[in-house]
């Protein structure tokens, strides 16, 4: 009997579904990772899932950048990153960390974007960005190329850098690495992990408590802030990416590729970026809240390394947590646009 496939990829998802009912995802999550699919391994979220959310009214925009997956990146996919892009002026970029999404940015967007042109990217893996299914094709150095493709493909210059969280586990590295293109830091509730011992007791306690969360195919609620799953509009935003535990890898796999040890793959990478950046010259601003038990003791270490930190006022932002922009984001953005202004 002969056997005609007319669409390309039919015989990997007859062998992905499967292998999907081996493992235990339902068939009604089968049918969501195989209806979104848009090419062997890679996701995209449904336009709808995104549909009327709270406070998000920015339009969608999207640039395709070519990433390596896989141990030694042995295939180069295209993978498409979204992205807010508001205002005019000096870019603004703001990244964000785990398990979140440009949303987390929402209420600082407006008030930024009233003087400078304010850029928010969605990581692979989150937002309304591309989604590998499988946590092996995740890595920092993939993220780290994704993240300076993006730069380069939208060609942004004299950039102040505004991240938190995974946005500065990268940002700090690209701030080092990027120097002609980066003007201005503001450092938010984040740390440089070098693999030598940095990372606190309550973060190893996360990541530990996030692979226990974790397991294959079962569901999760996502959720940011002090209200975080108390809300339901925050829970439905945070949650929008994730259809089902099939597209769940990327946030499964950003607490684990933090570098522990000296011999981490990223190790490399940040420790060089601190040697850079201790030799920072340009505007720094150290901003952390006052609730933020998992990575604010990074606090002082970030003041001491970024010279150029002593020269801003110390601000704290008063009852945020770890997530300060859901927490207190128009505070934030009033802060950022006084730092911004005081080194026109």
């Amino acid at each position: 009997m002969n056997f005609t496939y007319k669409e390309p990829f039919l015989l990997a998802k007859v062998f992905l579904s499967l292998v999907i009912s081996l493992v235990g995802i339902s068939h009604t999550q089968a049918q969501t990772l195989l209806a979104n699919e848009i090419r062997p391994g890679v996701v995209r979220t449904p336009d709808q899932r995104f549909e009327n959310l709270q406070d998000y009214p920015f339009a969608a925009n999207y640039i395709d950048v070519q990433i390596e997956r896989g141990v030694g990146g042995q295939e180069r996919v295209p993978m498409r990153m979204h992205y807010v892009d508001e205002g005019q002026g000096e870019v603004v970029l703001m990244l964000h960390g785990q398990p979140t999404w440009s949303y987390l940015y929402r209420k600082m967007i407006p008030i930024v974007a009233r003087e400078h042109r304010v850029i928010a990217p969605d990581w692979i893996g989150f937002g309304k960005s591309d989604k590998f299914t499988r946590e092996a094709d995740y890595s920092f150095q993939m993220h780290f190329d994704a993240a300076q493709a993006f730069i380069e493909a939208l060609d942004l210059q004299n950039v102040t850098l505004v991240m938190q969280d995974w946005g500065g586990f990268l940002g700090l590295p690209i701030a080092a690495h990027m120097l002609e293109r980066i003007s201005r830091l503001v450092v938010m509730n984040t740390a440089l992990p070098t693999g030598y011992g940095m990372m606190t007791p309550s973060w190893f306690a996360y990541r530990d408590r996030t692979r226990q969360q974790t397991p294959f195919g079962e569901e999760r609620v996502f959720a940011a802030g002090n209200d975080g799953s108390s809300n339901p509009e925050n829970v439905r935003a945070y949650s929008a990416p994730f259809p089902d535990p099939s597209f769940y890898a990327g946030p499964n796999t950003f607490p684990q590729i933090v570098p522990m040890r000296p011999m981490d793959p990223a190790s490399a990478i940040m420790l060089h970026s601190a040697d850079v950046l201790s030799q920072w010259s340009k505007p720094a601003l150290v901003m952390f809240s006052d609730g933020d038990v998992v990575l604010g003791p990074h606090e002082e270490y970030l003041r001491r390394l970024l010279p150029t930190s002593a020269n801003e006022p110390r601000i704290v932002i008063e009852g945020a947590g770890h997530f300060l922009q859901e927490d207190k984001g128009e505070v934030v953005a009033e802060h950022i646009m006084e730092f911004i202004a005081r080194h026109q």
